[in-house]
């Protein structure tokens, strides 16, 4: 008996000191180690600090920048979203080493080793783990999956977003556009002055929820209003702590915050449950429909590539999210610049009624639309509501002439790459949209510099889908109404996981056909 006691004793013992070893490596020993390995390579940074890391600088950097606001005529606005990127590229050069508590970050801005990194296809750079918070916000689906699990899931998808399938989506896009403009016209018609001001950033966000839920669920907003509101308020919930230490575990606590996070899911998933249980009941000569819930449905018959209902729950939220977040920002920060850019509003108009005259657009006229083209994609340069990407080593790499050690994070400051004058020019900080005339790839200095949509094999699935609809939205309402910006707004954009006004985008607008 007394020799299992010390035997228990001496696991315990050793298991303990296990442990205690590896918090010393974590905490001191790493951080230590790494911060020479890449001083040797001049790679310099902000001291780390034990278990905070560089969240100390930050928090407040955030906290001040917050506090400002932008002249309305600046698009400048790295000082704003990344002030710890501004300050500490200005003292340490271009790639800098900081730490998010004892994850050591490395920022790299420069495009060939970012295609690199975006290029590779032997999972040498797969995304880096996400808090269990954000998780449940975006969903476990393509968006966050890595290696085969990955391949397998884009292979499925691929098909629901076809450009024969997105251009039958248009006329639902339109019809879901047409409802809101008309519900404008309607307020501007009341209005004494026959002009409304309208907050876009609540508009383009319900639209586009309601887009998404027509053209990929055959739902409408209505029906899916809880998971989008539920998504909206952990959207909140995520960017309130993206600052804070994290500590593995603390999910399961029931804290104030996770009760919340918890709840919210509940909503999320017993409304995205009752449209898969809508589209059950309706299905007919065994298919559930060539949208994208109908392709993750489908693949239920196909031992090869089936999907779970809780894979497809998960693909749900992702869709929901990215479906409508992005693009919404997207549209609101178009509608920002061609409001402060009138000479740029009245050529598009131009260009929309000698193509389109008063018609829906279909996918042949959006086609043409080229400066509505231009002028999306230069939004997408100064406000892309993504601000930066994240890859992890998954072993010990060269990149460049660095060698990057298993583990690090590197990060992509996607606003202060579209702002560079190496790539952009002189005119990096100002809208020009004719730097696109000649399409993407010649717009820079380097065919890659556009990130809006992430490159190589890991680009948005859902490009093509945004673009049309950006397309759509934009053709319909310069087709109705002038644009104007309103005197009461304050120009401000902040990080909030996608780029958005933090006091709306109050706009004026005008019938024309009244």
């Amino acid at each position: 008996m007394g020799y299992l006691i010390d035997f228990v004793a001496t696991v315990t013992f050793t298991i303990m000191m296990s442990k205690i070893m590896k918090i010393f490596v974590t905490v001191f020993w790493r951080p230590y180690a790494l911060t020479r390995h890449f001083r040797k390579q001049g790679v310099m940074g902000p001291r780390y600090s034990l278990l905070s890391g560089s969240l100390h600088d930050i928090k407040p950097m955030m906290i001040d920048a917050r506090k400002s606001v932008l002249d309305k005529h600046s698009h400048d606005i790295t000082q704003r979203v990344l002030p710890h990127y501004q300050i500490w590229s200005s003292l340490y050069g271009e790639r800098f080493l900081f730490w998010y508590g004892t994850e050591p970050m490395i920022c790299i801005s420069d495009v060939e080793l970012v295609k690199e990194i975006l290029s590779n296809k032997f999972g040498f750079y797969p995304k880096r783990k996400v808090r269990p918070s954000t998780v449940t916000l975006v969903g476990e689906g393509i968006a966050l999956l890595d290696g085969v699990k990955w391949v397998s899931r884009r292979r499925i998808l691929n098909p629901a977003f076809s450009m024969d399938k997105l251009k039958v989506m248009i006329s639902r896009m339109a019809a879901c556009t047409i409802s809101m403009v008309d519900e404008w016209k309607r307020k501007a018609i009341e209005a004494k002055d026959k002009s409304k001001i309208i907050e876009m950033s609540e508009e383009f966000k319900e639209l586009t929820a309601n887009i998404i839920a027509h053209t990929s669920f055959g739902t409408s907003f209505a029906h899916g209003r809880e998971a989008f509101k539920a998504q909206t308020e952990l959207l909140l919930l995520c960017a309130a702590s993206s600052s804070d230490i994290f500590i593995p575990g603390t999910q399961y606590l029931p804290t104030k915050s996770n009760i919340e996070i918890w709840k919210l899911d509940r909503k999320m998933k017993k409304s995205l449950q009752c449209i898969i249980e809508s589209r059950l009941k309706s299905q007919s000569d065994c298919s559930y429909g060539d949208d994208l819930l109908g392709v993750m449905m489908d693949t239920k018959n196909d031992g090869a590539n089936k999907l779970k209902m809780n894979e497809i729950m998960e693909e749900c939220k992702t869709f929901f999210f990215a479906g409508h977040e992005t693009t919404s920002n997207w549209l609101v920060w178009t509608v920002f610049l061609l409001s402060l850019h009138k000479d740029w509003q009245e050529k598009l108009r131009q260009e929309i009624m000698e193509i389109c005259g008063m018609e829906i657009p279909d996918a042949d006229m959006l086609s043409k639309l080229k400066m509505v083209n231009m002028v999306l994609l230069e939004a997408l340069r100064l406000y892309c509501p993504a601000i930066e990407l994240e890859r992890m080593a998954s072993k010990d790499m060269k990149l460049g002439d660095l060698m990057i050690p298993k583990g690090t994070c590197i990060k992509i400051p996607i606003t202060m790459i579209h702002r560079s004058k190496k790539y952009w020019g002189e005119d990096a900080n100002e809208f020009n949209p004719m730097r696109f005339i000649n399409g993407v790839s010649k717009a820079a200095n380097h065919p890659n510099a556009l990130l809006a949509f992430s490159v190589g094999p890991r680009n948005c699935i859902g490009q093509n889908f945004a673009m049309l609809e950006a397309k759509t939205v934009m053709t319909l309402i310069l087709q109705r109404f002038s644009l104007s910006l309103s005197p009461d707004y304050q120009h401000a954009p902040v990080n909030n996981l996608t780029l958005q006004p933090q006091h709306g985008l109050p706009i004026i607008i005008k019938s024309l056909e009244l």
